[in-house]
Protein backbone atom coordinates (compact mmCIF):
# COMPACT_ATOMS: atom_id res chain seq x y z
CA UNK A 1 0.00 0.00 0.00
CA UNK A 2 1.03 3.71 -1.16
CA UNK A 3 1.26 6.31 1.78
CA UNK A 4 1.86 9.66 1.38
CA UNK A 5 2.95 12.60 3.80
CA UNK A 6 2.79 15.88 3.95
CA UNK A 7 5.39 18.37 6.02
CA UNK A 8 5.01 21.39 8.81
CA UNK A 9 6.61 24.41 9.14
CA UNK A 10 10.76 24.39 9.22
CA UNK A 11 10.94 22.77 5.44
CA UNK A 12 10.10 26.41 3.82
CA UNK A 13 12.96 27.89 1.94
CA UNK A 14 13.20 31.04 -0.49
CA UNK A 15 12.27 30.11 -3.93
CA UNK A 16 9.58 27.38 -3.35
CA UNK A 17 6.94 26.59 -5.77
CA UNK A 18 9.00 28.70 -8.33
CA UNK A 19 9.94 25.86 -10.74
CA UNK A 20 6.30 24.24 -10.39
CA UNK A 21 4.79 27.53 -11.22
CA UNK A 22 7.18 27.87 -14.81
CA UNK A 23 6.94 24.39 -15.61
CA UNK A 24 2.61 23.72 -14.73
CA UNK A 25 -0.07 25.34 -16.11
CA UNK A 26 -2.03 24.12 -13.49
CA UNK A 27 0.28 24.96 -10.79
CA UNK A 28 0.22 28.69 -12.35
CA UNK A 29 -3.43 29.05 -12.00
CA UNK A 30 -3.16 27.79 -8.24
CA UNK A 31 -0.71 30.13 -7.27
CA UNK A 32 -2.78 32.85 -8.69
CA UNK A 33 -6.07 31.94 -6.87
CA UNK A 34 -3.88 31.49 -4.12
CA UNK A 35 -3.16 35.46 -4.55
CA UNK A 36 -6.71 35.97 -5.48
CA UNK A 37 -8.15 34.05 -2.26
CA UNK A 38 -5.83 35.91 0.29
CA UNK A 39 -5.64 39.18 -1.63
CA UNK A 40 -1.83 39.84 -1.73
CA UNK A 41 0.95 38.47 -3.70
CA UNK A 42 2.17 35.01 -1.43
CA UNK A 43 3.94 34.25 -4.64
CA UNK A 44 6.36 37.38 -4.23
CA UNK A 45 7.00 36.18 -0.47
CA UNK A 46 7.94 32.49 -1.22
CA UNK A 47 9.21 33.04 -4.80
CA UNK A 48 11.14 36.35 -3.86
CA UNK A 49 10.82 37.04 -0.50
CA UNK A 50 13.47 37.05 2.33
CA UNK A 51 13.63 34.26 4.91
CA UNK A 52 13.07 36.52 8.06
CA UNK A 53 9.94 37.22 6.01
CA UNK A 54 9.27 33.71 4.79
CA UNK A 55 9.86 32.07 8.75
CA UNK A 56 6.52 33.95 10.40
CA UNK A 57 3.69 31.51 10.87
CA UNK A 58 1.18 33.98 8.86
CA UNK A 59 3.11 33.36 5.81
CA UNK A 60 5.42 30.01 6.47
CA UNK A 61 2.46 28.43 6.83
CA UNK A 62 0.35 29.27 4.05
CA UNK A 63 3.67 28.67 1.64
CA UNK A 64 4.33 25.16 2.74
CA UNK A 65 0.27 24.37 2.38
CA UNK A 66 0.00 25.39 -1.19
CA UNK A 67 3.62 24.40 -2.41
CA UNK A 68 2.64 20.98 -0.98
CA UNK A 69 -1.06 20.84 -2.40
CA UNK A 70 -0.02 22.16 -5.78
CA UNK A 71 2.55 19.06 -6.06
CA UNK A 72 0.08 16.56 -5.23
CA UNK A 73 -2.51 17.99 -7.80
CA UNK A 74 0.03 17.98 -10.75
CA UNK A 75 1.38 14.93 -9.77
CA UNK A 76 0.22 12.15 -12.15
CA UNK A 77 0.58 9.17 -9.72
CA UNK A 78 -0.41 9.98 -6.81
CA UNK A 79 -3.23 7.71 -6.09
CA UNK A 80 -2.52 7.36 -2.06
CA UNK A 81 -3.83 4.29 -0.04
CA UNK A 82 -3.22 6.28 3.20
CA UNK A 83 -2.26 10.01 3.84
CA UNK A 84 -0.57 12.08 7.45
CA UNK A 85 0.51 15.18 7.86
CA UNK A 86 2.81 16.42 9.71
CA UNK A 87 0.91 19.20 11.88
CA UNK A 88 0.25 21.98 9.06
CA UNK A 89 0.87 18.99 7.04
CA UNK A 90 -2.33 17.37 8.14
CA UNK A 91 -4.21 20.55 6.12
CA UNK A 92 -2.39 19.95 3.69
CA UNK A 93 -2.98 16.25 2.84
CA UNK A 94 -6.62 16.67 3.63
CA UNK A 95 -6.91 19.14 0.42
CA UNK A 96 -5.04 16.82 -1.80
CA UNK A 97 -7.77 13.58 -1.54
CA UNK A 98 -10.56 16.38 -1.71
CA UNK A 99 -11.86 16.91 1.94
CA UNK A 100 -12.01 20.21 1.16
CA UNK A 101 -11.16 22.29 -1.96
CA UNK A 102 -7.85 23.95 -2.30
CA UNK A 103 -9.40 27.82 -1.72
CA UNK A 104 -11.54 26.57 1.62
CA UNK A 105 -8.02 24.74 2.79
CA UNK A 106 -6.02 28.44 2.17
CA UNK A 107 -9.13 30.17 4.29
CA UNK A 108 -8.13 27.55 7.03
CA UNK A 109 -4.72 27.88 7.09
CA UNK A 110 -4.49 31.40 7.06
CA UNK A 111 -7.01 31.47 9.51
CA UNK A 112 -5.26 29.12 11.44
CA UNK A 113 -1.54 30.85 11.42
CA UNK A 114 -3.32 34.49 11.71
CA UNK A 115 -4.42 33.01 15.50
CA UNK A 116 -0.69 31.27 16.10
CA UNK A 117 0.74 34.31 15.51
CA UNK A 118 -0.98 36.48 17.67
CA UNK A 119 -0.35 33.95 20.37
CA UNK A 120 3.06 34.22 19.32
CA UNK A 121 3.44 38.02 19.36
CA UNK A 122 1.91 37.56 23.25
CA UNK A 123 3.79 35.19 24.91
CA UNK A 124 7.31 34.64 23.91
CA UNK A 125 7.80 30.63 23.78
CA UNK A 126 9.91 28.48 21.33
CA UNK A 127 10.54 24.73 20.31
CA UNK A 128 13.92 22.50 20.25
CA UNK A 129 14.34 18.98 19.25
CA UNK A 130 15.68 16.99 21.47
CA UNK A 131 18.31 14.26 19.80
CA UNK A 132 19.77 10.64 21.85
CA UNK A 133 17.21 10.70 24.88
CA UNK A 134 14.22 8.13 25.47
CA UNK A 135 11.02 9.91 25.11
CA UNK A 136 10.19 8.98 28.85
CA UNK A 137 13.16 10.79 30.21
CA UNK A 138 12.21 13.97 28.36
CA UNK A 139 8.75 13.49 29.16
CA UNK A 140 9.77 13.51 33.00
CA UNK A 141 12.35 16.61 32.88
CA UNK A 142 9.23 18.43 31.43
CA UNK A 143 6.69 17.31 34.22
CA UNK A 144 9.27 18.17 36.63
CA UNK A 145 10.52 21.66 35.57
CA UNK A 146 6.74 23.16 36.49
CA UNK A 147 6.89 26.03 33.84
CA UNK A 148 5.34 25.67 30.99
CA UNK A 149 6.96 22.54 28.22
CA UNK A 150 6.03 19.68 27.33
CA UNK A 151 6.80 17.12 24.61
CA UNK A 152 5.26 18.10 21.38
CA UNK A 153 6.68 16.09 18.51
CA UNK A 154 7.05 12.90 18.63
CA UNK A 155 9.52 12.82 15.31
CA UNK A 156 11.34 9.79 15.72
CA UNK A 157 13.05 7.12 17.96
CA UNK A 158 15.12 9.46 20.19
CA UNK A 159 14.06 12.48 18.60
CA UNK A 160 11.73 14.17 20.27
CA UNK A 161 10.39 18.10 19.96
CA UNK A 162 9.78 19.84 23.11
CA UNK A 163 7.77 23.32 23.30
CA UNK A 164 7.08 25.90 26.06
CA UNK A 165 7.77 29.04 27.29
CA UNK A 166 11.19 30.70 26.66
CA UNK A 167 12.34 30.25 30.24
CA UNK A 168 11.56 27.27 30.60
CA UNK A 169 12.80 25.92 27.83
CA UNK A 170 16.21 27.03 28.23
CA UNK A 171 15.86 25.42 32.26
CA UNK A 172 15.05 21.96 30.37
CA UNK A 173 17.45 21.97 27.44
CA UNK A 174 20.11 22.87 30.76
CA UNK A 175 18.98 19.61 32.36
CA UNK A 176 18.50 17.50 29.37
CA UNK A 177 22.53 18.68 27.69
CA UNK A 178 23.51 17.60 31.47
CA UNK A 179 21.81 13.95 31.28
CA UNK A 180 23.66 13.27 28.11
CA UNK A 181 21.35 14.67 25.66
CA UNK A 182 22.96 13.91 22.18
CA UNK A 183 22.47 17.34 20.49
CA UNK A 184 19.80 19.97 21.27
CA UNK A 185 18.60 22.17 18.39
CA UNK A 186 16.56 25.49 18.44
CA UNK A 187 13.70 25.28 15.75
CA UNK A 188 13.47 27.95 13.17
CA UNK A 189 10.13 29.12 14.47
CA UNK A 190 8.61 31.76 16.01
CA UNK A 191 6.31 30.30 18.88
CA UNK A 192 5.16 27.29 21.15
CA UNK A 193 3.66 25.14 18.99
CA UNK A 194 1.63 22.24 20.36
CA UNK A 195 1.70 23.54 23.74
CA UNK A 196 -0.67 24.77 26.25
CA UNK A 197 0.40 28.08 25.57
CA UNK A 198 -1.63 27.68 21.89
CA UNK A 199 -4.86 27.03 24.17
CA UNK A 200 -6.51 30.72 23.77
CA UNK A 201 -6.63 29.82 19.63
CA UNK A 202 -8.37 26.19 20.15
CA UNK A 203 -11.67 28.34 20.45
CA UNK A 204 -11.44 31.13 17.44
CA UNK A 205 -10.17 28.36 15.37
CA UNK A 206 -12.85 26.13 16.12
CA UNK A 207 -16.06 29.34 15.76
CA UNK A 208 -13.94 29.66 12.29
CA UNK A 209 -13.48 25.72 11.08
CA UNK A 210 -17.28 25.09 12.31
CA UNK A 211 -18.04 27.41 9.00
CA UNK A 212 -16.49 25.03 6.46
CA UNK A 213 -18.16 21.93 4.78
CA UNK A 214 -15.72 19.03 4.98
CA UNK A 215 -16.01 15.72 3.10
CA UNK A 216 -15.19 12.51 4.64
CA UNK A 217 -11.93 10.84 3.51
CA UNK A 218 -11.51 8.80 0.67
CA UNK A 219 -8.39 7.17 1.91
CA UNK A 220 -7.63 6.87 5.56
CA UNK A 221 -5.73 9.82 6.94
CA UNK A 222 -3.51 8.91 9.98
CA UNK A 223 -3.72 12.12 12.43
CA UNK A 224 -1.51 13.90 14.36
CA UNK A 225 -3.83 13.76 17.86
CA UNK A 226 -4.47 9.93 17.72
CA UNK A 227 -1.72 8.84 15.83
CA UNK A 228 -4.91 6.37 14.33
CA UNK A 229 -6.54 6.24 11.10
CA UNK A 230 -9.66 8.73 10.81
CA UNK A 231 -12.66 8.43 7.86
CA UNK A 232 -15.19 10.88 9.04
CA UNK A 233 -15.34 14.55 8.72
CA UNK A 234 -16.80 15.36 12.39
CA UNK A 235 -13.38 13.22 13.67
CA UNK A 236 -10.77 14.79 11.30
CA UNK A 237 -12.29 18.56 12.24
CA UNK A 238 -12.49 17.60 15.95
CA UNK A 239 -8.49 16.15 15.85
CA UNK A 240 -7.38 19.60 13.72
CA UNK A 241 -8.91 21.96 16.78
CA UNK A 242 -7.14 19.39 19.40
CA UNK A 243 -3.91 19.30 17.24
CA UNK A 244 -3.03 23.33 18.27
CA UNK A 245 -2.37 21.74 21.93
CA UNK A 246 -1.70 17.98 21.62
CA UNK A 247 1.19 16.91 20.59
CA UNK A 248 2.33 15.41 17.23
CA UNK A 249 2.15 11.35 17.30
CA UNK A 250 4.36 11.28 14.21
CA UNK A 251 6.51 8.35 14.99
CA UNK A 252 3.08 6.28 16.53
CA UNK A 253 1.16 7.21 13.19
CA UNK A 254 4.13 5.85 10.91
CA UNK A 255 4.06 2.81 12.99
CA UNK A 256 0.44 2.41 12.88
CA UNK A 257 0.60 2.72 9.11
CA UNK A 258 3.70 0.06 8.52
CA UNK A 259 1.47 -2.29 10.44
CA UNK A 260 -1.85 -1.81 8.72
CA UNK A 261 -0.20 -2.67 5.05
CA UNK A 262 2.08 0.69 4.07
CA UNK A 263 4.79 -0.34 2.04
CA UNK A 264 6.33 3.16 0.63
CA UNK A 265 6.08 6.36 1.58
CA UNK A 266 5.81 9.52 -0.27
CA UNK A 267 6.98 12.98 0.75
CA UNK A 268 4.91 15.73 -0.83
CA UNK A 269 6.03 19.19 -0.28
CA UNK A 270 9.18 20.72 0.21
CA UNK A 271 12.35 18.80 1.29
CA UNK A 272 12.42 15.15 2.66
CA UNK A 273 12.88 15.28 6.20
CA UNK A 274 9.85 12.91 6.79
CA UNK A 275 11.39 10.27 4.19
CA UNK A 276 14.85 9.82 6.88
CA UNK A 277 12.54 10.36 9.52
CA UNK A 278 10.53 7.38 8.49
CA UNK A 279 13.48 5.52 7.90
CA UNK A 280 14.71 5.68 11.66
CA UNK A 281 10.88 4.83 12.94
CA UNK A 282 10.77 1.55 10.40
CA UNK A 283 13.97 0.52 11.76
CA UNK A 284 13.49 0.74 14.89
CA UNK A 285 9.55 -0.85 14.63
CA UNK A 286 11.06 -3.45 12.32
CA UNK A 287 13.25 -4.29 15.58
CA UNK A 288 10.75 -4.61 17.88
CA UNK A 289 8.62 -6.96 16.10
Amino acid sequence: MKAYMFPGQGSQFIGMGKNLYKNSHVARKLFQLANDVLEFSITSIMFEGTMDTLKKTKYTQLAIYIYSVIKAKISHDFEPDMVAGHSLGEFSALSAIDVFPFEKGLMLVNKRASIMQEICESIKGNMAVVLGLEDKIIEEICKNDGGIIVPSNYNAPEQLVISGEHNALKRVCYSLKKIGAKKILILPVHGAFHSPIMEPAKKKFQEFIDKISFKDSKCPIYQNVTAQSVIKSEDIKKNLIEQLTSPVKWKQSIENMISNGAISFTDIGPGNILQSLVKKISRNFTRKI
